[in-house]
C-alpha cells in the first residue's frame, strides 16, 4: 500500500533549442526540496511542438537521454517527457520513462494532431505502455491522446492506478485540456495528471499550463495555473484502493479489442 510522490515541471520553452531547455530545466530541478517518486516534464520538452525534426531529431543514445539518465539517478526517481527521436529513418514524438539506474522504457505517441501536420512528419505508435513503478502501474500518453478515451481506458488485461499526460497544450483550448482531464479521471476511477507547458511557441501559439492532478473522484489534487512551476504532491494508495472497493465501476466496463495495437508489453531498453 505504498504511496507515490510525483513532481511536475511547468515551464516555458526555449524554441528549438535543447541545450538551453536542458539548461532551464536543470534550474527547476533544484528547486525540488522533497524526494520523488516521479518527476514529469512536457511534451517536446527540448524544443517546443514543431514540425521541424529533421533538424532537431536526437537518437536513442543522444545528449537529452544521457541527461535524462544522469538527473533520474541523482534524484533517485522517474524521469518522464517526450522529445524528438529518430529511429530508423523514422520520427517520433517519443515519451521516454527513465529509471533511476539508467533503463528505460518508451511510448510513442500514437494519435498524431493531424490540425497541426502532424501525421506528416511523425511516425505514430502502436503500443500501450504500462508501467509499474514502486507498487504503481501508471499509463504514461501524450497530449492529444486526451482526447480519445478508447485509447486511454483502463482495461482489465492492462490495468494502472495513474494516468500521466504531457503536453503542449495551447490556451485557446484550454477548457477542453480541464474538462477531459477530470473526464479521464472519473470515468477510469483513478488519479490523472497532466503537465503541459506555459509561455508562447515560435510561430506565437500560446500556453496557458494549467498543469493538474485530479483524483478518481474528479476533485483537484493541485492546480498549477500558467505560473512556472515545480510542484510535489503524495498519491494516496488507501484512498484509492478504498474508494475503488466502494465505487467498483470499473468491473461493469465493456469489453473490447483495439485495432492496430501490436502488442500490449512495454519497449524497453
Amino acid at each position: 500500500m505504498n504511496d507515490l510522490t510525483v513532481s511536475l515541471i511547468q515551464t516555458d520553452l526555449h524554441w528549438h533549442d535543447a541545450a538551453a531547455n536542458r539548461l532551464a530545466i536543470d534550474r527547476r530541478l533544484e528547486q525540488l526540496s522533497i524526494p520523488s517518486d516521479i518527476i514529469v516534464l512536457p511534451e517536446m520538452f527540448t524544443t517546443g511542438f514543431t514540425m521541424d525534426a529533421a533538424a532537431l531529431a536526437e537518437t536513442m543514445d543522444g545528449p537529452t537521454v544521457q541527461w535524462m539518465q544522469a538527473h533520474a539517478a541523482r534524484q533517485q526517481a522517474v524521469l518522464t517527457g517526450s522529445i524528438i527521436i529518430e529511429e530508423g529513418g523514422a520520427f517520433y514524438n517519443r515519451l521516454l520513462w527513465v529509471r533511476p539506474d539508467g533503463s528505460l522504457s518508451y511510448y510513442d505517441k500514437r494519435h498524431l494532431f493531424t490540425l497541426a501536420g502532424e501525421q506528416r512528419v511523425y511516425t505514430p505508435g502502436s503500443l500501450r505502455l504500462v508501467e509499474e513503478w514502486r507498487g504503481w502501474r501508471i499509463f504514461p500518453l501524450v497530449c492529444y491522446d486526451l482526447r480519445f478515451p478508447v485509447w486511454s481506458r483502463n482495461q482489465a488485461t492492462q490495468p494502472y492506478d495513474l494516468l500521466l499526460y504531457v503536453a503542449n497544450w495551447p490556451t485557446v483550448r484550454r477548457n477542453a485540456w480541464t474538462c477531459l482531464l477530470r473526464a479521464r479521471a472519473i470515468e477510469n476511477v483513478c488519479y490523472t495528471l497532466g503537465v503541459n507547458r506555459i509561455g508562447r511557441d515560435g510561430h506565437g501559439q500560446e500556453y496557458s499550463g494549467d498543469s493538474a492532478l485530479i483524483d478518481m473522484r474528479g476533485d483537484y489534487l493541485l492546480q498549477a495555473g500558467n505560473l512556472q512551476s515545480c510542484i510535489t504532491r503524495t498519491l494516496r494508495r488507501a484512498e484509492l484502493e478504498d474508494f475503488r472497493s466502494k465505487f467498483a465501476a470499473l468491473n461493469d466496463a465493456d469489453e473490447y479489442e483495439l485495432t492496430g495495437v501490436d502488442t500490449l508489453h512495454p519497449q524497453t531498453t
